[in-house]
């Protein structure tokens, strides 16, 4: 992109934000009032005897209701981050106008039903849809189209989380896997912007509050490269099993009607609102107990951690929409909780250290699970404040990213992602126009393939037309005896019909021979 175009883009990612942080703050705003209503109703039915089965009917009613949704635009299933990172892909086409707000209405009835699901995967893919109306609102192509996508996606996890780190982060990490200085600036312009707008409309407060923190002492280490393998571990049976649920439980029902499907987590939403209430929704009443975990028995944060995990689960494999990152989240803070009162215990571990514990739960089973450690070391800093823990939370990061690596563990979305374009026909997923071009510039890594090639010497993919070759501040056209160097950048021409791989040659090429 010319400095022009970059600074475009930079404008219209804030256009984005602007537009993304007031959808998601108005999401947020009603799924809150929905919680709250869920939580009144049941409150004053758990007393009324055998009229709390009039419940049970109302639940029946939201399950019909979001099945119909669900089938009105599937593409909403979920938690919807798969369907942003196939969006950016290439790999599908969503129709924004009808994504954006089915997913909006079956969150909100979602919530009021209690399913144990939370809003930072909604959140993101509205963000993206957002992105994706604004980007046709510019008659943008699709190669710009993909960066205010992104953008969007950046903005929706800013939004819901007050953490515009982290959603640059992610969205750069987990959904557009690739790095550049247009897209990092515009992704922060729109994180940024939409995490002020929900920030000046719904306030300040992080999504948990420490009151106490404390940096761990060099000394207490090995406890924390130890909760690392723990997190590691865990990471890895929370993703298989879940997979279980989804493909093997789940998948005995997949040529069963949708509302058969969904009609079992909203059953167990109706048995949990009154025997368990602390495991519906997302998981704010568990934060409260975990911030309180000194007035907490281990068997009763044993019991939560199971019980969130088995409703999450369940949830989620129904395809029922709605997003795991919040259940996550919380399910990290137990871990740290449990692991921080067994320390103390065992090793004797001071009691002032329990809440950094909760924190490295967070960071060690967020990287755990979704294997984007960076993302992850983040997040913790955006929700702490504070760099005391920037190191030991690292150590566990890493540790658990490489455990769960090395049990052979998908990573959460890429699974995901792998088994909604399984289904997807190759030619049929972008329905470009034979004539669409896309323009698209890589970086040359040292080391790559065709470092020190000629371009007439390279074998490119069908299709792949080198137009320009910029070193530096000077950019010349390609020609065929233009010899490529390390950290190159090379503007490239190909047709939208089959996008993905030739998208993925091209990026191995340019990569480092080892990885390539």
């Amino acid at each position: 992109m010319s400095r022009t175009k970059r600074l475009t883009l930079v404008g219209e990612g804030a256009i984005v934000g602007l537009a993304a942080g007031l959808t998601i703050t108005l999401y947020r705003f009603l799924l809150s009032h929905a919680e709250g209503l869920l939580r009144s109703i049941t409150s004053y039915l758990a007393h009324m005897g055998p009229i709390l089965l009039l419940w049970f009917v109302v639940l029946a009613a939201l399950c019909i209701a979001v099945g119909r949704l669900v089938l009105l635009e599937p593409f909403t299933q979920g938690s919807g981050i798969p369907q942003l990172d196939a969006e950016v892909a290439g790999r599908i086409d969503m129709p924004w106008a009808r994504v954006l707000p089915t997913k909006m209405v079956e969150g909100i009835l979602c919530a009021f039903a209690g399913l144990s699901l939370g809003r930072e995967g909604p959140s993101v893919l509205l963000g993206g849809m957002v992105g994706k109306g604004v980007s046709r609102g510019f008659g943008e192509r699709r190669n710009r189209e993909r960066y205010l996508v992104t953008c969007g996606a950046a903005a929706g996890m800013s939004a819901a989380f007050h953490s515009p780190l982290t959603g640059v982060l992610f969205a750069v990490e987990e959904i557009h896997k690739e790095f550049s200085a247009p897209l990092v600036i515009s992704a922060m312009t729109s994180s940024v912007v939409a995490d002020y707008v929900s920030s000046h409309l719904l306030g300040v407060e992080p999504l948990i509050h420490f009151v106490s923190f404390s940096s761990i002492p060099h000394r207490l280490y090995p406890a924390v490269l130890l909760m690392g393998l723990l997190c590691g571990l865990l990471g890895a049976a929370h993703n298989k099993g879940m997979f279980w649920v989804q493909d093997s439980l789940f998948g005995r029902l997949e040529g069963k009607s949708i509302y058969v499907r969904l009609a079992i987590p909203f059953l167990l939403a109706g048995v949990s609102a009154f025997l368990f209430p602390d495991l519906m929704c997302g998981g704010d009443a568990i934060i409260e107990r975990v911030l309180n975990a000194p007035s907490q028995t281990m068997g009763v944060l044993l019991a939560l951690l199971v019980g969130k995990y088995v409703f999450t689960s369940i949830c989620f494999g129904s395809g029922a929409p709605g997003g795991t990152l919040l259940p996550l989240v919380v399910m990290g803070a137990l871990v740290g909780a449990i692991y921080g009162m067994g320390a103390m215990h065992v090793a004797h571990v001071p009691g002032v250290y329990e809440n950094s514990f909760i924190v490295l739960g967070i960071a060690g089973m967020f990287s755990g699970v979704i294997q984007a450690p960076v993302t992850g070391v983040v997040l913790v800093f955006e929700l702490t404040g504070s760099l005391e823990a920037l190191l030991a939370t690292s150590l566990v990061s890493i540790m658990a990213y490489v455990v769960s690596s090395l049990v052979g563990a998908e990573p959460f979305y890429e699974h995901l992602y792998g088994r909604l374009i399984g289904r997807q026909d190759a030619d049929e997923s972008r329905q470009a126009a034979d004539g669409d071009k896309l323009v698209r510039t890589y970086v040359v890594s040292p080391g790559s393939a065709i470092e020190g090639r000629t371009i007439r010497d390279v074998a490119w993919p069908e299709g792949v037309l080198v137009v320009t070759v910029r070193r530096g501040d000077i950019e010349e056209v390609a020609k065929g005896d233009s010899r490529i160097k390390a950290l190159d950048e090379l503007t490239v021409v190909f047709g939208a019909t089959g996008e993905d791989r030739t998208h993925t040659a091209l990026r191995s090429l340019c990569a480092p021979a080892a990885s390539g």
